[in-house]
């Protein structure tokens, strides 16, 4: 028996005979359906819409039940039973529909609430008398007379690098020009007001600042205008200090050399190379908004303890000792000159309160862009790049801790680890029978490397497939040329070098990769869960997870419990927000109230040091393993192990340890 198949929006035809699947259908139609895993039923991005007819679906999964009843199914799971219509979606919107494909938007993020624009910049227009043998008055006092009846303000101020400009201004611009004047302080508006920028003619309708995240990794740089509140450009790089250290402490090390006046050398060329990937990102969205980047008044940032103290020239090597203790959690307001910001020397550069040494501004940030801070839920809030930081909590209460995670997430620190960005691998899935792997590329373009997100499905994948113990070695006793011992000791290619960009050749995670990943997901988890159990509560009772952070834009959940990075939990507590440091500096750099919010989160935000902590330890030790050492903290990863033929015990974790 044959049956007519109607694929749509295209509307081809094609006979099939019963039993056929969707995605054999669509073949024979000439009609293109994603199916990146291989017809396996477990990427699910094949989801198809049956309009009407009959077909038999074999499998639902990643489809919830209102998928199921609303029509949707996997194409590569379904069989022909009938005549039947099927609506094949964008792939954009295929995507959102999985139940696993939390995925945030770049600027747009679901946030509570946007800032009311309540900047304290203000552009005003003055036309000027100018000087004459009757009227002596000095440039300054001149341009005061003109600009304070139109301020409501008492006083004005003007920094050094303004007033040294100032004369040639006014009288090149014919004393016609609009000032750039910031109305107080944030937490002062009483304050005199200072003069920050003088252009020549009208422009009332223009100020620019930049929202700023330092991250160990990645420097992320936003440029907003200040009237509408809007991002114009956003640009990201990698921080240039990872040259002299890929965590927080190789750097300390390294601006702490016995030597004095070593130390001092290292710590100014420190600053230096963060300074140049700010300045050169600056340079970036200024020109993608085709302004200058002296045009920009004001920037605000956020970062680790850290990388302020880096960025501010700080002695930092009180922050990686007993008592761990930093300089200044709430560093002073400064003129862009004073760091070499290269904005309008006399804008100002606004660096946001940290709470500890190893909770920084970063994350108070991020819980004000997340929401957190006002909501009656118990929530926990990860940042997970280089350094992992948690923070749990509700309107009421915040307790905070941080984990060394390393930049395996963020791509570094792995051999064939990439940005996500173009070229690079974001998702993988390991076919069961032959231990063969489909995967996407960013771009679809041929593969360069590996990120964040194909990081955990890979180590996923790899586990589930019986390709890595529970350990995370790397079997080699395997009938597949995919695994081998390479450079680095045991791999497994993920992509052959015929396949990969030129010059790139074969990409592969190897056993240290694995290494790596396992320490990284174990220092988050744990953290976790001493937070958790520091106030009494179990990561069970958490009501809501907010993961923030850039490696967090495309994590799939799923995997990551799988690998035992995040708990084993409702997948609708979850919500990723992307960079969420950046957006609470853009949220400050908008608005007096968020920025006076962000000091009273982080003034009530209570901070554990896991390093003081007698159970972390051995948290720690227990999450080494994939995806942990006790089985009943991941019931769902337990349940899909023996389903797929394998008993579980726990034995058998420390003695995969030993070999």
């Amino acid at each position: 028996m044959t049956y007519t198949v109607t694929f749509q929006p295209a509307g081809q035809e094609v006979a099939v005979p019963a039993g056929t699947s969707l995605v054999e259908a669509a073949q024979l139609a000439a009609v293109e359906i994603s199916q990146p895993c291989g017809s396996q039923g477990r990427c699910g991005r094949c989801v198809v819409k049956v309009e009407s007819g009959q077909v038999r679906r074999r499998s639902t999964l990643r489809l919830t039940a209102d998928d199921v009843a609303a029509g949707f199914a996997l194409a590569c799971q379904t069989v022909v039973e009938g005549d039947a219509v099927i609506t094949i979606p964008p792939q954009e919107v295929a995507r959102r529909r999985l139940v696993t494909d939390k995925v945030a938007a770049k600027v747009e993020l679901p946030f509570p609430y946007l800032p009311e624009v309540d900047q304290p910049l203000k552009a005003v227009y003055a036309e000027i008398d100018p000087p004459s043998v009757a009227d002596q008055t000095d440039d300054w006092a001149r341009l005061k007379r003109s600009l304070l009846p139109k301020l409501d303000c008492e006083g004005l101020a003007i920094p050094i690098p303004m007033l040294r400009r100032l004369g040639g201004i006014l009288r090149s611009a014919d004393w016609r020009v609009t000032a750039v004047v910031e109305m107080g302080t944030w937490d002062r508006p009483e304050c005199p007001s200072r003069l920050l920028n003088l252009r020549p003619g009208f422009s009332e309708d223009t100020l620019w600042g930049v929202a700023v995240d330092v991250g160990t990794t990645t420097v992320t740089v936003q440029l907003v205008d200040l009237i509408t509140g809007e991002v114009r450009a956003e640009a990201a790089e990698y921080n240039g200090q990872t040259a002299r250290g890929e965590d927080v402490i190789s750097r300390i090390i390294y601006t702490t050399k016995s030597a004095q006046d070593q130390a001092d050398a290292n710590r100014r060329e420190m600053q230096r190379l963060v300074v140049e990937t700010i300045n050169a990102l600056i340079g970036q969205v200024a020109e993608q908004a085709g302004i200058s980047a002296l045009d920009i008044d004001k920037a605000v940032i956020a970062g680790n303890s850290t990388m302020i103290h880096l960025l501010l020239m700080l002695n930092a090597n009180t922050i990686r000792l007993d008592p761990f203790i930093t300089t200044v959690n709430q560093p002073p307001v400064l003129d862009a000159a004073q760091l070499g910001i290269a904005i309008n020397p006399a804008g100002t550069v606004d660096c946001l309160p940290g709470v500890a040494s190893y909770v920084g501004s970063d994350i108070t940030a991020g819980v004000l862009s997340s929401g957190m801070n006002e909501s009656s839920e118990l929530t926990l809030f990860l940042d997970v790049g280089t350094n992992g930081e948690m923070v749990l909590g509700t309107a009421d209460w915040l307790i905070a801790c941080a984990g060394s995670a390393g930049p395996a997430f963020e791509g570094s620190g792995v051999v064939h680890g990439m940005r996500a960005t173009y070229g690079a691998i974001e998702d993988a899935w390991i076919s069961r029978d032959d231990l063969e792997l489909h995967y996407e590329v960013i771009g679809d373009l041929p593969p360069q490397g590996l990120c964040g997100s194909a990081l955990i499905s890979l180590l996923a994948e790899m586990f589930l497939a019986g390709v890595v113990d529970k350990a995370g070695n790397i079997r080699l006793d395997l009938d597949t040329a995919r695994v081998r011992e390479g450079e680095y000791g045991p791999e497994y290619v993920v992509a052959w070098a015929h396949e990969t960009a030129e010059g790139v050749g074969d990409v592969a995670l190897t056993k240290v990769d694995v290494d790596n990943l396992l320490r990284a997901k174990a220092a988050i988890y744990a953290g976790c869960d001493v937070l958790a159990r520091s106030v009494g509560v179990n990561l069970a009772d958490v009501e809501k997870v907010l993961v923030g952070g850039n490696f967090g834009k495309y994590i799939n959940v799923e995997k990551a419990i799988q690998i035992g990075l995040l708990p084993d939990t409702d997948w609708a507590k979850f919500h990723f927000l992307g960079n969420t440091a950046v957006r609470g500096a853009y949220m400050a750099l908008l608005s007096r109230n968020a920025r006076r919010e962000i000091t009273a989160i982080a003034g009530k935000m209570t901070y554990l040091e896991l390093s003081a902590d007698n159970r972390f330890f051995d948290v720690f030790t227990s999450a080494l393993f994939l995806p942990h050492t006790d089985w009943e903290r991941f019931p769902s990863v337990k349940a899909l192990f023996e389903d797929n033929g394998n008993p579980v015990r726990n034995d058998e974790i420390a003695a995969s340890a030993v070999s």
